[in-house]
């Protein structure tokens, strides 16, 4: 039976049939929707009703004819041989309505929260933990400290009976993937950026929604924010599949498109993030380039921290893909979004990277978390705050301070120093100083609900006479990683004026200050990894040519690191050859180097590996399945 356009009666499918590709056999242009529909473009023109009068359809929701097949005036396709199959059906985009409040439902059923009992809920258990460590367990009664640090740390609850993508324990997500698809992605570049995105649909759960943004000169939003339940991920996967190389690199307005998915969406699920890749610079928004370029122009007003303190709408985690994107300017947008920025010097690793990402967001347990400090002693004050790239504010008299810490996922730590004022002890004091009270207040995101937490006060000895005072690992742990990053903030601002030798030997005393650390001494790892970290920066800086290439990238991926306490991805030398330890003077250094040679980055949470495990088993089937594919073609 022919099926006939209602508005024009005209016959559908002898006209698709004829043209060989969307057209009549008039010439008129056929649209078809994505449930299968077609109508004659004259059927949609004008008025836009059917001779009863009834609307056909709104023009929001009509489809342009763009398809996925590259139509270069330059490289027409060919035509299609006779005894070739029938194609599959192109991916027809929709035309991009005025307003993006398109957006699929958000799935409101309750999801109970496996292992936790009603017991778990009353006694505290499953919320934020609140500790903190004095710098020495004592400090004399007729002693008194200007700087004494006192370690705040957080660390979120885990996934209550683990993760699964098919029903997860976890706050469901609503993703924007804002991908550059300009000329220079053209080929295996593309190609991988697609199996990546695959394996992002792929893990995404049936209560979460994504939303995918091309762009090139323009951008385009491929698909509305949609639920990835089967038929969600079959558009999504149309959708990613429709990519096609060519043209300029404007994230300017690729990242309005975004901010615009985010702020019109009309159903709002309780996580929501906006991964950004380019290989790229931009020319449209940002023509110039380095110190005298304007990259906070990139960033759209909803995706900027507010006067107020107010949070972006969403975070954007930026990838830069190769060796020529524009890392300043991918940093730029991240630091100014909250997100974090990953540098991706081995194309063939996109999909780890996103996996490692991917793991974090889909692990989400608090929002807006806020720690709370108050002074106990009355003659206690807080002198300042070391908290990395988290908003901090210390009150007049140094009595109480605050630190906005926001997101954190599933087994995610924090650790801030406070550091105090502390007098020398009265005679009427006891034998010990209740130095500070900590609490935090924060959304539980797989529940919904406001939580507040008090942690243990910290507290410190007041001996008579001399004191051995125990000094806490902890503490200088963290010390040696804030001066690290400064060092690593100063090595980066001389490399940019040019003296490489002198950020090289920045950070060459950075890393010897770590090596001799108490905690690297006593094979502590996250200091036996930083170490390394510094030993690759000091390679990448020390000449203008390799930190053109990948120096700059490698060292704005570490800062976005360390200023957020959140795993980037990068790419390390491989450890124990000659050029991993050239440079490194001593025994002990170089001992350092080896044996964090396995190391690659720093504050993986299991949710992130466990993602990172899912995709490299994906690559090694894919890898597999083409081989069989090879050896059956030969």
């Amino acid at each position: 039976m022919e099926s006939t356009s209602s508005s024009c009666h005209g016959d559908t499918r002898r006209s698709r049939s004829r043209s060989g590709g969307g057209g009549s056999a008039s010439g008129q242009a056929v649209f078809a929707t994505e449930c299968s529909h077609q109508f004659h473009s004259r059927s949609v023109s004008g008025s836009g009703s059917a001779r009863n009068g009834s609307p056909v359809a709104r023009w929001r929701e009509l489809p342009s004819l763009r398809s996925s097949t590259n139509t270069s005036p330059r490289h027409p396709p060919a035509p299609p041989a006779a005894s070739a199959p029938p194609a599959s059906q192109p991916f027809f985009r929709p035309m991009e309505p005025r307003v993006f409040d398109d957006d699929d439902p958000v799935d409101r059923t309750p999801r109970p929260i496996r292992g936790a009992s009603a017991a778990e809920a009353s006694d505290g258990r499953g919320a934020v933990a609140l500790t903190t460590h004095c710098e020495c367990s004592a400090l004399a009664r007729d002693a008194s400290a200007d700087d004494f640090a006192v370690l705040v740390h957080a660390r979120a609850p885990g996934i209550a009976g683990g993760a699964s993508a098919a029903q997860p324990p976890r706050a469901p997500l609503d993703l924007v993937t804002v991908l550059d698809v300009s000329g220079s992605m053209v080929g295996t570049k593309l190609a991988l950026l697609k199996q990546a995105m695959c394996f992002v649909i792929d893990n995404l759960g049936p209560r979460d929604r994504l939303c995918v943004v091309s762009f090139s000169s323009g951008a385009c939003r491929l698909m509305r924010l949609a639920r990835m339940s089967g038929a969600g991920k079959a558009l999504a996967r149309r959708a990613v599949e429709s990519l096609a190389a060519g043209g300029g690199t404007n994230i300017g307005e690729a990242l309005c498109k975004a901010a615009k998915v985010i702020d019109e969406r009309g159903h709002r699920n309780a996580v929501a993030s906006v991964v950004l890749l380019s290989d790229g610079q931009d020319t449209y928004t940002v023509p110039r380039r380095g110190a005298s370029a304007n990259y906070d122009a990139l960033v759209p007003a909803s995706f900027a921290y507010g006067d107020d303190g107010r949070r972006p709408a969403a975070p954007v985690h930026t990838f830069g893909f190769g060796t020529d994107h524009d890392a300043a300017a991918m940093h730029t947008i991240a630091e100014a979004t909250g997100g974090t920025f990953s540098f991706v010097e081995d194309e063939a690793a996109i999909q780890d990277a996103f996996a490692q990402c991917m793991g974090g967001l889909l692990s989400v347990a608090a929002q807006e978390l806020r720690v709370h400090v108050a002074c106990a002693h009355p003659g206690v004050r807080v002198a300042a705050v070391r908290s990395g790239s988290y908003a901090s504010r210390v009150d007049a008299g140094g009595r109480a301070a605050s630190v906005d810490v926001g997101e954190l996922y599933a087994d995610e730590e924090r650790r801030f120093l406070l550091l105090l004022h502390v007098p020398r002890a009265r005679a009427a004091d006891d034998d010990a100083t209740r130095l500070v009270r900590v609490a935090c207040s924060y959304r539980d995101t797989a529940t919904g609900r406001s939580r507040s937490v008090a942690g243990e006060d910290a507290v410190v000895l007041r001996p008579r006479g001399e004191v051995a005072a125990e000094r806490s690992v902890e503490v200088e742990r963290e010390r040696v990683r804030v001066e690290a990053t400064e060092g690593i903030a100063a090595a980066r601002a001389a490399a940019e004026r040019g003296a490489h030798a002198e950020a090289a030997e920045i950070l060459r005393s950075r890393q010897r200050l770590v090596a001799r650390s108490a905690a690297a001494r006593a094979g502590d790892s996250a200091c036996l990894a930083l170490s390394r970290e510094l030993r690759e920066m000091r390679a990448r800086v020390a000449d203008r040519r390799r930190y053109e290439v990948s120096g700059r990238a490698y060292v704005l991926a570490g800062l976005s690191s360390h200023a957020q306490q959140r795993a980037t991805s990068r790419q390390m030398v491989s450890g124990g050859g000659a050029a991993a330890t050239r440079g490194v003077e001593s025994a002990e250094e170089r001992s350092v180097a080896f044996a964090t040679a396995g190391d690659t980055t720093s504050y993986l949470t299991p949710a992130m590996l466990d993602m990172l495990d899912r995709s490299r088993r994906s690559r090694e089937l894919l890898r597999r399945q083409q081989q069989t594919k090879e050896r059956r073609t030969f």
